[in-house]
């Protein structure tokens, strides 16, 4: 039965969203700026500059720019929504629902580490370090980014996701 014509009962059921987060596909020259996450007992990986959209930030852009100055002491241009990623997530509370993470490619206009500061600096849990790696298929498969979805999509997308900010984009 197509959805339009579904009862309430017959519809798909929406899961909560417990956690949003804004994440930055963080372009510098030909490299990507990431975060590798050392914690004590396991294996290196890689994220995305970003975290959490809290209450007071207006919009999941704002969130962005905020956690991107936190964590690199970093200022961003030419921000364009992505990928979005869904998962399964428990919040601080308790609530079963999901976190929806938002991605956006944006390019680095400066950087000041000494700049950096928030809960990853001031009370780190193991090591967070700056890193650049080629925005290329052999650079992306040199590190193990996380989530595995992204990595997916930027590997199946590497010339899509240069131009979204690209000068012609509009």
């Amino acid at each position: 039965m197509p959805l339009e014509n579904a009862t309430p009962a017959e519809a798909p059921a929406t899961r909560p969203v417990v956690k949003r987060t804004a994440r930055a596909i963080l372009l510098d020259g030909d490299c990507m700026v990431l975060i590798k996450r050392t914690k004590p007992g396991l294996a290196p990986y890689w994220i995305t500059p970003g975290g959490g959209v809290e209450d007071d930030d207006p919009s999941v852009v704002e969130a962005l720019h905020r956690e991107v100055d936190e964590e690199l002491g970093a200022k961003i241009t030419d921000v364009v929504p992505a990928f979005v990623d869904t998962v399964e997530h428990i919040a601080e509370n308790g609530a079963h629902g999901v976190k929806v993470q938002y991605f956006f490619v944006c390019r680095l206009a400066s950087m000041d580490p000494a700049r950096r500061h928030g809960p990853e600096v001031d009370d780190p849990c193991g090591t967070y370090d700056v890193v650049r790696v080629p925005f290329s298929r052999v650079g992306l498969a040199s590190v193990e980014v996380v989530p595995l979805t992204l990595r997916h999509y930027l590997d199946a997308n590497i010339e899509g996701v240069l131009g979204l900010v690209g000068p012609d984009l509009g």
